[in-house]
């Protein structure tokens, strides 16, 4: 079979799983987030934090219940790692440095998961499952409560209640990441992933000698780090790692688990505001977006020239032989088009088009399906947009979901798709114009600078992957990308917020012939340009300097 099939195949397959899943699981998430009934464990919780599960919450005060918990979360984790050299099961690792303590802290709460250092000589077991898998669960549970908030400001009207984010974030963990994630942590488990508490000791290897890893609980952490679209790896070489990710199945497997929450997402929504129809257009969007990506990545990969790289069958330098282009270009794809940043391949070493394709997913704000929860509720302030730029086209107010978008709701979206570029690219900038950066980057000229602006683009979209040829481990990179991480992530949630309590305040207006449908394939493809003109064209100089230059070359 011809390397291009086999990515065909593999692409049909994992859609066709997609599809099959699509609809029981967004709906069992709707009826989840919709439902009065507390479970008992879930009434434990909440008895042992104080918090009231039945007080409804502005937008300003479910703001501050996830501002209030995430910083918790980074000091709890700042001090477990800066604590590491005195907790048991350290394996004889040392306290983690300040500045990379405060990365990766702030990385983890963010759901970012960009990692600076080597995980398997850094982090030990207490950290990695105390701290970083429990971050791994509940910062996805916070982006899911946030889509969800915005979800309610759609569907409710004449209110500025938008739910309880203490019972959002409990149910989103317990009911749903935690059981998918204990399946896919089994799945993993019998495919030849490892799951331990094992010390350091002696591998063979292939080729002859030995080699020193320690073990871990690799697979629990590995499942919840896809389905939340987390992406730290347990190892540094993340999903090209044999304990992580043994075999080709497993390689589709856990693509698949990065994609099903997001695009599930979309029947959640469309259950909610009473039309699945709705639902079903923004899935469409995002299934265009992500295919097209996909196809053009695997394209890229596979346009090799020259007899070395034909009798490879592709651009193999970085990737796993186990996978090949195909499945490598689709991993790619996915993870950079999600808040994921796990990676089976290096992604510096992918063509010149190759890698600016990786980066351009993340700058369209990782909405195609995006992050577990930031993934719908960056698409849907998308949508806003577009039925924004479609009221200016035919003078008419402009309306979504039977709720007026004005000069308010217009601003907050605004301010929302601002945000990360501005931090892209100013930090960017920076970066290049002092002398530390030069000695960080493995390459000179435009891969080199593609290798720079990559890092802020995965900081401050919370993606969380690199270019592999970037030593990040200098308090400059620590400290900017840290910041880069939270205000990527949190500025835009109090955008998202204020305009969920905005529209729940609304008054509904009715549907008329005037009515732009939403739900119908021109407003799809609308949404799809309105992505590709304000948000791609915003990176373009950027781009031109970086991964078009080198392409072009």
């Amino acid at each position: 079979m011809s390397p291009v099939l086999a990515g065909v195949l593999q692409l049909l397959a994992l859609t066709g799983a997609l599809a099959l899943v699509h609809v029981p699981l967004g709906g069992y998430m709707a009826r989840v987030y919709d439902s009065r009934r507390h479970l008992r464990v879930e009434r434990w919780i909440y008895k042992g934090t104080g918090a009231d599960p039945g007080t409804e919450m502005t937008w300003t005060a479910y703001l501050r219940a996830v501002l209030a918990f995430s910083v918790a979360g980074v000091l709890f984790l700042y001090l477990l790692q800066r604590l590491q050299g005195v907790l048991p099961g350290s394996l004889g690792f040392a306290s983690v440095s300040p500045t990379q303590s405060f990365n990766t802290a702030v990385s983890f709460v963010t759901n970012t998961n960009w990692q600076s250092y080597y995980g398997e000589q850094t982090m030990g077991h207490v950290v990695q499952t105390a701290g970083l898998a429990v971050q791994n669960f509940v910062s996805a549970a916070v982006g899911m409560a946030v889509a969800i908030a915005l979800v309610r400001g759609f569907a409710r009207s004449r209110t500025g209640e938008l739910g309880n984010f203490w019972a959002d974030l409990v149910r989103g963990t317990v009911r749903i990441l935690l059981p998918l994630a204990v399946l896919a942590a089994l799945v993993l488990v019998a495919c030849g992933g490892i799951q331990n508490f094992s010390g350091i000791h002696e591998v063979g290897q292939f080729m002859g000698g030995t080699q020193q890893w320690n073990g871990g609980a690799v697979a629990s952490q590995e499942a919840i780090k896809e389905l939340g679209t987390n992406g730290g790896g347990y190892f540094n070489a993340n999903s090209a790692h044999p304990f992580e990710n043994p075999t080709p199945f497993t390689n589709l497997f856990e693509i698949f688990l990065i994609l099903v929450i997001p695009f599930s997402l979309t029947r959640t929504f469309g259950v909610l505001v009473g039309s699945v129809r709705q639902g079903y257009a923004i899935l469409a969007t995002m299934g265009v977006i992500w295919l097209g990506f996909t196809a053009l990545m695997m394209a890229t990969e596979f346009a090799h020239h020259g007899p070395a790289l034909q009798a490879a069958g592709g651009a193999m330098e970085g990737k796993e032989v186990r996978f090949g282009v195909g499945a490598s270009s689709i991993f790619a794809a996915s993870t950079t088009l999600t808040s994921t940043g796990a990676v089976d391949s290096f992604h510096s070493s992918f063509t010149g088009l190759g890698g600016g394709l990786t980066m351009l997913g993340m700058m369209l704000g990782e909405i195609a399906p995006g992050g577990t929860g930031s993934g719908l509720y960056g698409m849907l302030i998308m949508a806003v947009i577009a039925v924004f730029l479609a009221g200016l086209m035919v003078g008419r107010t402009p309306e979504y979901l039977g709720k007026k978008i004005g000069a308010r709701e217009m601003k907050l979206a605004a301010c929302y798709i601002l945000v990360t570029p501005a931090l892209v690219l100013v930090f960017t900038a920076a970066s290049m114009a002092l002398p530390t950066p030069p000695h960080s980057m493995l390459n000179s000229g435009a891969h080199g600078f593609s290798e720079v602006l990559y890092a802020f683009t995965s900081a401050a979209n919370n993606n969380g992957s690199a270019f592999a040829g970037l030593n990040a481990n200098t308090d400059w990179f620590n400290v900017t990308t840290g910041f880069a991480m939270l205000l990527g992530r949190f500025l835009p949630m109090v955008f998202v917020l204020a305009l969920a309590g905005s529209l729940a305040a609304q008054r509904p207006v009715p549907v008329t012939a005037g009515t732009l449908r939403t739900e119908k394939p021109l407003f799809t493809g609308l949404l799809v340009g309105a992505i590709l003109i304000v948000t791609g064209l915003t990176y373009f100089p950027a781009l031109a300097l970086g991964p078009l230059a080198e392409g072009l070359a």
